[in-house]
């Protein structure tokens, strides 16, 4: 049998207007001292999944970016570590990674030090070179986790 098109319309109404109203459970991710005063979230976790803002390797006590690459990557990812554990996962959970380099030659330097933070399966990753970052950040890191 087939239904009338209005029928269709109004079941497919009543579809849209349920998904709609249900809303997602938020909770914003904020060890203490993390951003205090700049318009955006270090972590929200809405349904179980987390979404990291982006870090550079800058220190968050001086504001000084390391001169030492290495020493600014991993910054950036022990900055991402603490929202991680302040949501109750780890490094094994995040599912996603972006990696914006402001040279890509410094690639496998920064795929070196990346490699001791993921355990296998590692997540999906996407790298991008872009021009520039805020002050003399080479590196920001973002990612999306879920347990």
């Amino acid at each position: 049998m087939l239904f009338p098109m209005k029928r269709i319309l109004q079941i497919l109404a009543v579809l849209l207007i349920s998904v709609g109203s249900v809303t997602a459970e938020k909770k914003v991710i904020r060890p203490e001292g993390y951003n205090r005063g700049l318009p955006f979230t270090p972590g929200l976790l809405v349904d179980g999944t987390l979404y990291v803002a982006g870090f550079s390797g800058e220190d968050p006590q001086t504001g000084a970016v390391p001169k030492e690459f290495e020493a600014e990557v991993k910054q950036a990812l022990d900055k991402i570590g603490v929202i991680l554990k302040e949501a109750d996962m780890q490094y094994s959970d995040v599912v996603s990674v972006q990696v914006y380099l402001t040279n890509m030659k410094l690639f496998d330097r920064m795929n070196a030090v990346y490699k001791g933070y993921f355990p296998e399966p590692r997540p999906t990753r996407t790298i991008a070179g872009i021009a520039k970052l805020i002050g003399r950040s080479r590196i920001e890191i973002t990612v999306t986790a879920r347990k």
